[in-house]
């Protein structure tokens, strides 16, 4: 088994988490709307969400811990780029959803978020097993808050 490296561990939990929490930052004067929106019966309460969110980030973050300490390959590259990519479109759907209030729009940018993410979860499974369990929970989400959102354009 490997030394864990520390250094390495907890920059690649706090990439994804202080993302995560930069974005809620922004979109948070909105979330309101949630609320406000008609939703569908399977809907989780509003509170959830930062709950489940908070624990994603963190296995998002193991999961590019167990790719960044990897040898150097070009696999390794491609993965960790189409990571934080994903990551990057992650960032935006809480602003298109909340602030800008498009739901149509935040619907067709999540469909973009599960593709790349299922295409990263495919690489992290090809460069490390565990990287590729820890991702995921994430991917599982992504699916289900697309079935939400498409549920809430429906009827809003």
């Amino acid at each position: 088994m490997k030394k864990i490296n520390w250094k390495t561990l907890i920059t690649a939990l706090l990439i994804p988490v202080l993302t995560g929490i930069l974005s809620g930052v922004i979109s948070m004067s909105s979330n309101g709307r949630y609320n406000e929106l008609e939703l569908p019966s399977f809907a989780p309460p509003g509170w959830l969400f930062p709950i489940v969110w908070t624990i994603l980030y963190a296995l998002m973050g193991l999961a590019s811990y167990f790719i960044m300490i990897e040898p150097e390959s070009q696999q390794k590259k491609d993965a960790l780029r189409l990571y934080y990519f994903q990551l990057a479109i992650n960032f935006f759907w809480p602003i298109i959803f909340f602030n800008l209030g498009n739901v149509t729009i935040a619907f067709w940018w999540l469909l973009v978020l599960l593709i790349v993410s299922v295409a990263t979860l495919i690489m992290f499974f090809k460069q490390d097993n565990r990287a590729g369990w820890f991702f995921l929970p994430y991917v599982i989400w992504l699916a289900f808050a697309a079935i939400l959102n498409f549920g809430i354009m429906q009827l809003n």
